[in-house]
């Protein structure tokens, strides 16, 4: 499912505790991001999580995470240098079966 700005989530209406495939091909990836980050959190951004993506077969960035939220999960990106893609300010959000 792509989202919006270059972010695609696989399945795009998770079950809890189902894992969750997030693609970004986004801002930070288009200019010129060597890495990128997954800043995310549960349930109105409760216990925060930053981890490391990797580079897809595509060149844009992945990870995977576990739907561990209760109704959703908030996220936003940033790269090495600490400039963030935070969706101009509303973020993403996944909602959670």
């Amino acid at each position: 499912m792509q989202l919006v700005h270059g972010v695609s989530v696989f399945p795009s209406s998770p079950y809890q505790n189902q894992n969750i495939t997030i693609n970004y091909d986004g801002l930070l990836h288009k200019s010129g991001a060597d890495q990128v980050f997954l800043h995310y959190g549960v349930d109105g951004w409760r216990n925060p999580t930053t981890i490391p993506m990797m580079r897809n077969h595509a060149g844009a960035f992945q990870t995977l995470i576990r739907a561990s939220a209760k109704n959703e999960i908030n996220f936003c990106f940033h790269d090495s240098a600490m400039n963030w893609d935070n969706n101009n300010g509303l973020d993403w959000t996944i909602r959670v079966h």
